[in-house]
């Protein structure tokens, strides 16, 4: 055999081992979760999904809370004098005699009392402007502002009020503001039971997301790991993809979430000039979360990516346990 032949079929031999090793570098290359697909993308939108109704829930959770301390705050450091007209009654003295009562108690800082103007514009929202308010028997309120650290004693004041002037009544604003108080507590427990539960149909959703990964991608996985690979170098790949896919989900509902915010937090701060917007003000302020809440969507954001991609960890690694069960010999 020639020189030139024997050059020959070495090339020969050379380009069929590179025809050989480019599929076998292909295989090797070959992700083992399978690639983007359909599936992908609607696990995707779902934990999307999710995400902006748990940043919704805790948003909503986290308004309700700071109301409820607002509220409890106010309690501890106000109380109203209320006096009714009566007939014969000079309603200015009134208000004088009570305001001088109430502030020789210990513990009371100052009494205020609420004029004419001040009064008709409480009830404008209500009976329109340009209201006089010696036309109707409106009662008329002084604020008394209280020591929190050492408050009076309630139930003396209120009787020695009501023995000087019998129209006038005490209320330190205990009974209702409790009552709501309790009200809100009650909503912030719904609400974490909620968000409870909707992180627990995301973790059951990418469960099955990762199962049927797994199943799509099932002969390559047992062949691995029959033939040495550790169950953590798998679970590691699936953990990889589920936190990218949980991530990218996680982000894009906590972002229509803090879009939501934003805009009915805008909208409320420019439609408060009916009655009933006065009334959701003095319950819930501007509905703003403050940066407290958007921090906690970005919490929420990061919980659910990890959440997802520790998920996925937990599953393979129970799914190939579940092989060695089935199969010791293998």
């Amino acid at each position: 055999m020639t020189e030139t032949e024997l050059s020959a079929d070495h090339f020969e031999e050379q380009d069929a081992e590179a025809v050989e090793a480019r599929p076998r570098a292909q295989r090797k290359m070959a992700p083992i979760v399978p690639a983007q697909n359909i599936a992908g993308r609607a696990l995707v939108l779902v934990i999307a999904i999710m995400t902006f109704l748990s940043c919704l829930t805790f948003g909503a959770v986290t308004l309700v809370r700071d109301t409820a301390s607002v509220w409890e705050n106010q309690i501890s450091r106000e109380a109203t004098i209320q006096i009714k007209p009566a007939d014969g009654l000079d309603m200015e003295a009134a208000l004088t005699q009570a305001s001088r009562i109430a502030g020789e108690f210990p513990g009371v800082k100052s009494t205020r009392i609420i004029d004419r103007e001040a009064t008709a514009r409480l009830l404008e929202p209500w009976l329109g402007s340009g209201l006089n308010i010696d036309d109707l028997p409106v009662p008329r309120l002084i604020i008394v502002t209280i020591d929190e650290s050492s408050p009076p004693d309630f139930a003396a004041m209120r009787a020695a009020i009501t023995l000087k002037l019998p129209s006038a009544s005490l209320d330190d604003h205990r009974t209702w503001v409790d009552r709501l108080v309790a009200m809100a507590r009650t909503t912030v427990t719904i609400g974490v039971a909620v968000l409870a539960l909707m992180l627990s149909a995301t973790v059951l959703t990418v469960v099955f997301a990762t199962r049927g990964a797994m199943d799509g991608n099932g002969h390559i996985i047992e062949v691995l790991h029959f033939v040495g690979a550790e169950a953590r170098f798998i679970a590691r790949e699936f953990r990889r993809h589920f936190l990218v896919t949980g991530m990218k989900g996680a982000a894009a509902g906590g972002a229509a979430a803090v879009l939501v915010f934003i805009v009915f937090s805008w909208w409320s701060s420019r439609n408060m000039a009916t009655p009933q917007a006065d009334q959701a003000t003095a319950l819930f302020g501007n509905f703003a979360i403050g940066s407290a809440g958007y921090a906690g969507v970005v919490l929420m954001v990061l919980v659910i990516g990890a959440l997802t991609a520790a998920t996925s960890h937990v599953t393979v690694v129970a799914y190939l346990s579940d092989i060695d069960v089935r199969q010791p010999d293998a």
